[in-house]
């Protein structure tokens, strides 16, 4: 215990690194996640075409292997060098977000066909039908696989210490090297690890409670705090 105690700021700092990586990863795969999963929807063929190729693509890469690629590859092919971090946020952020493309297209074509139909009907725009009716409700159920995609994008973070970036792993692995005590070393490293994936899993549920809250499909309340340790249980006849 003294041990870990002791160095302690040197873990937090490697956790700060891990949760900017984490947050720029998220915020990087959300953006692409939505753009290519709605275009995945679109009746034209190259909107479809351009979504299935990211998706393909990326999907089908190693995040290690992108990260390989932006940190080393890329450099020397273009001359152009990124920054480690920016290097791994783009790796996670692309491999994640052909996931998130496929969960989101999904989400809006499990909408009832009759609701968009009714937008038509009432001569809705386009942007109008995807933001009043489609997305609120896709909205609902892409939450719990995008917390689940999430957990995995921040967990592929400990290997960005292989581009030389001073993650959480790296400083576990510093202090297994500088001092022998490997148990010690990645016991702290799991530790905060589990508490980062807590965090997020609770702020997941939250935002789950408000969605489904909104749509009618829980009530108002929300069960409190402890509601937001169980996952949400929709309301009967919720929904409908």
């Amino acid at each position: 215990m003294e041990f870990l105690i002791e160095r302690l700021p040197l873990y937090l700092e490697g956790a700060w690194v891990t949760v900017q990586l984490t947050a720029g990863g998220i915020a990087l795969a959300f953006v692409l996640a939505m753009f290519f999963g709605i275009l995945g929807t679109r009746s034209g063929r190259f909107p479809r075409a351009v979504s299935t190729v990211y998706v393909e693509v990326f999907r089908g890469i190693a995040a290690l292997v992108i990260m390989f690629w932006m940190a080393y590859a890329l450099p020397i092919a273009t001359g152009f060098q990124l920054e480690g971090r920016f290097a791994a946020i783009l790796a996670v952020g692309l491999n994640l977000g052909a996931y998130g493309a496929e969960v989101v297209r999904g989400a809006i074509n499990a909408v009832p066909r009759a609701q968009v139909e009714a937008t038509v009907a009432l001569n809705m725009s386009w942007s109008q039908r995807m933001r009043l009716v489609v997305l609120p409700q896709a909205w609902a159920q892409m939450l719990p696989t995008f917390g689940n995609l999430s957990i995995e994008l921040m967990k592929a973070t400990a290997v960005v210490y292989l581009i030389g970036v001073a993650d959480l792993t790296a400083v576990a692995q510093q202090m297994r090297q500088g001092t022998g005590e490997t148990v010690l070393a990645f016991m702290g490293a799991l530790v905060l690890y589990y508490l980062i994936a807590q965090v997020m899993i609770l702020g997941i549920r939250l935002l789950e409670r408000r969605a489904n809250r909104r749509l009618g499909r829980i009530p108002s309340d929300g069960g409190g705090l402890l509601g937001l340790l169980r996952p949400p249980t929709p309301a009967a006849g919720g929904g409908k």
